[in-house]
C-alpha cells in the first residue's frame, strides 16, 4: 500500500517566492526510491532526452497562443524534467538538485556585474555584449561557436551561430551582402541541379538556407519563426483545400490515375489565400 504524500497548499501570486520547490525535490526522490515507481526508477539521462526536448516545446506552443494556464501547467512539466535529471545525476554521486541551483545562481551574478557588482550598461545591447565577453572568458580557450547546442532546430541553430560570428565582426555591414549572398548559393544550387549530383545538390542547399538565415538576421526576423508560421499558413490553407475536396469530388481519389488535376486544386488553394487575407 503507498503512502500519502502532503501536495503543497496554493498561495497567493504575490505570496510566492518559490518555497515549494523544495516539495517538487522530496516528490521526484520518492519516486525513484527502492519502493517508488517502477518506471522512473528505469529511467536514464539518455531515456529523458526526449521528453525534455518535448516538453520545452510545449512550453514554446503555450507560449505562442498566450495560454497563461497552460504555459503554467507546461513550465511544471519542465520544471519535472530539470528535477528528474538532478536527482539520477544525484543517485549516481555526480551532482544534485542544488547544485544545479547554485550554479546557475553563480552565473546569473557574474555575468549581471551591472546589478550585483560595479560594473555598467546602459540598455540591453551593452548586457549582451557584456554577457558574451564574461562568458569568453570563463570559458578560455572554447570555441565561440562551441555553446550553441547542436541538437537545436537547424534554422535556430545557424542564427544563433552567425549571430555569434557577427557581434564579433565576421558579417557584412548591412543587408545588402547577406542578400547578395542568397543569390549567389542559388546560382550554385541550380548548377549542381544540373549536374544532377544528389550530395552536391544537399550541399548547396544547405548553404542556401544557412544564407537566407543570414538575410533574415540582418532584417532582425526570427527565421525559425518565419518558417513556422509559414508552415502554419499552408496547414490553414491546404485545410480549406481538403474541404473543397471533400464537398465537390467525396475526397481524394486513391489512385493516381484519379487525381483531381492541379490546376483545380490550384484553384481551392487561391480560394484560401483570398479568405486569409
Amino acid at each position: 500500500m503507498g503512502r500519502p504524500f502532503q501536495i503543497p497548499e496554493a498561495l497567493p501570486v504575490e505570496e510566492q517566492r518559490g518555497q515549494t520547490f523544495p516539495t517538487l525535490v522530496e516528490l521526484m526522490q520518492r519516486l525513484l526510491a527502492p519502493d517508488g515507481c517502477p518506471w522512473d526508477r528505469e529511467q536514464t539521462f539518455g531515456s529523458l532526452r526526449r521528453y525534455v526536448l518535448e516538453e520545452a516545446c510545449e512550453v514554446m506552443d503555450a507560449i505562442d497562443a498566450q495560454d497563461l494556464s497552460h504555459l503554467s501547467e507546461e513550465l511544471g512539466d519542465l520544471a519535472l524534467q530539470i528535477v528528474f535529471l538532478a536527482e539520477l545525476a544525484r543517485r549516481s554521486g555526480a551532482f544534485g538538485p542544488d547544485d544545479v541551483v547554485r550554479g546557475i545562481c553563480e552565473k546569473l551574478v557574474r555575468r549581471h556585474p551591472h546589478v550585483f557588482a560595479d560594473g555598467s550598461a546602459e540598455d540591453a545591447a551593452e548586457v549582451l555584449r557584456n554577457w558574451e565577453r564574461i562568458k569568453a572568458q570563463e570559458k578560455g580557450s572554447r570555441g565561440l561557436l562551441d555553446g550553441v547546442p547542436r541538437s537545436l532546430p537547424a534554422l535556430q541553430r545557424a542564427q544563433h551561430m552567425s549571430d555569434k560570428v557577427g557581434r564579433v565582426g565576421f558579417d557584412w555591414p548591412d543587408a545588402r551582402g547577406s542578400r547578395a549572398k542568397v543569390e549567389e548559393e542559388l546560382v550554385e544550387l541550380d548548377e549542381a541541379i544540373a549536374r544532377g549530383e544528389r550530395a552536391a545538390v544537399e550541399h548547396e542547399l544547405g548553404d542556401l538556407l544557412f544564407a537566407l538565415v543570414n538575410l533574415a538576421r540582418h532584417h532582425e526576423l526570427d527565421a525559425e519563426a518565419a518558417l513556422r508560421s509559414a508552415g502554419d499558413r499552408f496547414a490553414r490553407r491546404f485545410a480549406h483545400v481538403e474541404r473543397r475536396v471533400r464537398e465537390r469530388h467525396g475526397g481524394f481519389p486513391g489512385t493516381t490515375a484519379e487525381r483531381i488535376p492541379l490546376e483545380v486544386l490550384d484553384s481551392y488553394w487561391d480560394e484560401a489565400k483570398i479568405e486569409g487575407r
